[in-house]
């Protein structure tokens, strides 16, 4: 924020002070209009100066952009209306969005809210919210009507030393699963998988068996991209049994890459790399590249998200228009047994720097904005569009016009990304879905509800892994590709494993290990 705003700020509460009225200090007890802010709660905790006086509130706002172009303005313009509000977006690519957040932090330039990018990214930077840099914003949240739904069990997992420094974006707790092209199934005779041995085999027909009858050898089992985590691999150890990061043996937490499982994991990846059934290239592939790998009709299976599964059927529809697909992912390890790793109920976390944000007042102002994000009414423009645009209200849930996809991706995209809550808390509409595999998507989230592999560090604090976590991880990242691909053998990746633990994994599992003790 500049130094005019400050001023302006300020002047108004020394103003405002003066004539003994309630307005830029209101502690919740001002009843004034919103004079038709159609965002309103009702709440007049967030009356803040700004909205007392009819003057917008000026909030920048940096965060990262997962479709390749910055997000047309259109809903931006709609947003401010409805919230008094003058944003600024600072669109950071998701590639390089650590890297920029970074950079920033250092030079004392950061924005008034900050998205974190992901769970690690957040726990980077726990000690500078000890420290004080961030603001606690757990006792405003009362305040407000809207924020104050924002479920506990959630903001629970994202508690610094039992305090709430972040608002959630609430996402499924397992969402992780197969997309297949089911006219290829149908065309070699090959039903829904059901175990590890399955996808390996349907895998191995996708790529040796034509499964797009068209004579050629021109077609793969897998597209997967250079995301250990969102990508195929994380998913595959969950197949496994393998442990959520950290898991339980003799007694002790140990980090997944020290368990059996995760090795048959990697074997069983480096069988389905070294036999062609996949792309060769993954560790450089990126989530654009993968993609299109499916649309263009040289992949026929996706790992990941199962929500991708209307732009998957979108995109490749329109090269292949009697394409079909079908989506799996109830899929039994060796031992019979099911599992899926687990998010902890968030998708990405949002900050507030004390060197955005000077004052209280300023901070309530921002933190209404955020409380607007939980009226059904912002929320449905946010996550769905203009209704009659981009989706329609049916049996009251939202329906996105599939052959709008791109639209979608241009306009709506990025504000889906950033709001904050889910439908339970901010009131937006559910999903109505008439495309057979995205209803059963909905039926397998719920599934997967019963068979949730945990992470037991979720909660738990380790200042060796708060201060050089994600740089050992890469240790083991970078082993995990070169096992894949047949660089190194068993022998080289215990070699990355021995050097995570001399330079700060033994203190790691040390320091977990201690917290989960005193959690029992």
């Amino acid at each position: 924020m500049g130094n005019k705003k400050k001023w302006f700020i300020l002047l108004c509460v020394m103003a405002l002070t003066l004539s003994v009225f309630a307005g830029c200090a209101s502690n919740g007890n001002n009843s004034a209009s919103n004079d038709g802010n159609t965002g309103n709660t009702g709440s007049d905790a967030n009356a803040g100066g700004n909205e007392a006086s009819n003057d917008p509130v000026q909030i920048e706002i940096m965060l990262p952009m997962k479709e390749k172009e910055v997000p047309s303005d259109r809903l931006e313009l709609l947003i401010e209306e409805m919230t008094n509000t003058e944003l600024t977006f600072q669109w950071v690519p998701d590639g390089n969005y650590e890297e920029k957040l970074n950079a920033a932090f250092a030079t004392n330039s950061l924005p008034q809210v900050v998205y974190m990018k992901n769970q690690n990214t957040f726990t980077q930077y726990k000690e500078a919210m000890r420290d004080g840099q961030f603001w606690e914003i757990g006792p405003y949240l009362q305040e407000f009507e809207g924020l104050s739904k924002l479920k506990d069990s959630i903001l629970e997992n994202t508690k610094v030393d039992g305090k709430i420094y972040t608002l959630y974006l609430g996402r499924p707790l397992a969402r992780q699963g197969i997309i297949y092209r089911k006219d290829w199934a149908d065309n070699l005779g090959l039903k829904e998988p059901k175990n590890v041995d399955d996808v390996y085999e349907m895998l191995r027909a996708f790529t040796e068996d034509d499964p797009d009858g068209n004579n050629q050898n021109d077609t793969i089992g897998l597209a997967d991209r250079e995301d250990l985590v969102y990508g195929a691999f994380k998913t595959v150890t969950s197949w496994f049994n393998a442990p959520n990061n950290w898991g339980e043996k003799d007694g002790q937490l140990l980090p997944e890459f020290m368990f059996d499982e995760y090795f048959e994991a990697m074997d069983w990846m480096k069988q389905v790399h070294s036999n062609g059934y996949m792309n060769k290239e993954f560790p450089v592939t990126s989530k654009e590249d993968q993609r299109n790998l499916f649309y263009n009709g040289t992949a026929g299976m996706y790992v990941g998200s199962l929500q991708d599964v209307n732009v998957l059927y979108s995109e490749t529809k329109k090269n292949f228009p009697d394409m079909e697909l079908d989506v799996a992912a109830i899929i039994e390890g060796p031992n019979g047994d099911f599992g899926m790793w687990t998010i902890p109920g968030y998708g990405n976390l949002i900050m507030f720097p004390k060197s955005a944000i000077e004052t209280e007042e300023e901070l309530r102002d921002i933190l209404g904005f955020f409380d607007k994000q939980m009226t059904a009414e912002l929320a449905n423009l946010m996550y769905w569009g203009i209704e009659g645009e981009h989706y329609e209200v049916v049996d009251g849930g939202a329906k996105e016009y599939l052959d709008k996809a791109d639209l979608i991706a241009r306009e709506v995209k990025g504000y889906k990304d950033s709001l904050i809550g889910e439908p339970e808390t901010n009131g937006r509409y559910d999903g109505y879905h008439e495309l057979e595999p995205r209803v059963k998507v909905e039926q397998l989230i719920l599934e997967m509800d019963q068979h949730l592999i945990l992470d037991p560090t979720a909660s738990l604090d380790s200042a060796t892994y708060a201060e050089s976590g994600i740089r050992l991880q890469e240790l083991i990242n970078d082993a995990t590709f070169r096992y894949i691909l047949g660089d190194i053998d068993r022998d080289g990746f215990q070699q990355a494993v021995d050097n995570w633990r001399s330079q700060g994994g033994d203190k790691m599992i040390e320091e977990f290990n201690a917290a989960w003790q005193a959690s029992k």
